[in-house]
């Protein structure tokens, strides 16, 4: 089922609002471009609503807050709830800062999300407060190890729960749930830490699938993260001892663009749990 996921979004290449990080804003357009959709960058509030609305999908990044931009995400997120479109929310580097925090926990309050996607530290943070960060990466305390996957999955489950959004806890092993099941993922390569950004594309590309798979979030979510992964792993096989991680990049970004189905179901590495 997963490679129709990636299937329907070539199908239907839907239109995704991104209101997101300006370190890695050419980065989302290019993967969700290359994952067969159509980007669009708007975040000054006196268009946010009319692009919402010519939009399927809305992806909200916390990644470069500032207070031009955060009413933005605040009337898109409204505006994308009336329409009954998807939004995801990528709280990027949330505890780091109690404006990133607080902005994290209001847009919770405010705005229903299809979709939560974050490190583990991140994801702590915004279920109890209790994560620890380093800047934006998750912090070595709350790893994700083989010893303590059950433990988080079923985190990840009740938040799930609680939120009424997927969410999708990524890092050396993936984790993406809804309130019943949960999909572990050991797709990717160690290299992609290398490169600024990675989890900012993911989101941007998810937003994309859960937009052209309304009726599957659950399945949509997972698809996403396998495909990053398993284009992590193939984008490493292309590497020389004269590239380095710019090359990496978009060596990841060609292989999304060149993923089939087929590819994805015989490359996805999961379990249900």
């Amino acid at each position: 089922m997963l490679g129709s996921m990636l299937e329907n979004v070539r199908k239907s290449c839907p239109l995704v609002h991104n209101i997101t990080n300006y370190v890695t804003v050419n980065d989302c357009a290019n993967i969700i471009l290359a994952c067969g959709a159509s980007p669009i960058m708007a975040d000054d509030e006196a268009e946010a609503a009319e692009i919402t609305s010519i939009c399927g999908g809305l992806n909200i990044n916390i990644g470069t807050l500032n207070s031009h931009t955060i009413p933005s995400m605040f009337i898109a997120g409204k505006k994308a709830n009336e329409l009954g479109h998807p939004v995801l929310l990528d709280p990027v580097g949330a505890g780091a800062s109690k404006l990133r925090t607080e902005t994290a926990w209001k847009l919770l309050e405010e705005v229903r999300f299809t979709c939560i996607r974050g490190n583990i530290s991140e994801i702590k943070t915004l279920a109890s407060g209790s994560g620890t960060t380093k800047g934006v990466d998750a912090d070595a305390a709350d790893k994700v190890t083989e010893e303590n996957l059950d433990k988080v999955a079923a985190f990840v489950k009740e938040f799930a729960k609680k939120t009424g959004a997927v969410i999708a806890v990524t890092g050396a092993i993936d984790i993406v749930a809804d309130g019943e099941k949960a999909y572990c993922i050991r797709n990717g390569h160690p290299m992609m830490s290398s490169i600024t950004g990675t989890g900012c594309q993911l989101s941007a590309m998810t937003t994309a699938f859960i937009t052209a798979n309304p009726e599957h979030p659950l399945e949509a979510v997972a698809a996403a993260v396998c495909t990053m992964g398993y284009a992590g792993e193939l984008a490493h096989e292309r590497v020389t001892d004269k590239d380095g991680n710019s090359s990496y990049r978009n060596y990841i970004i060609d292989a999304v663009y060149n993923m089939t189905p087929d590819m994805l179901m015989k490359g996805a590495k999961y379990e249900v749990r």
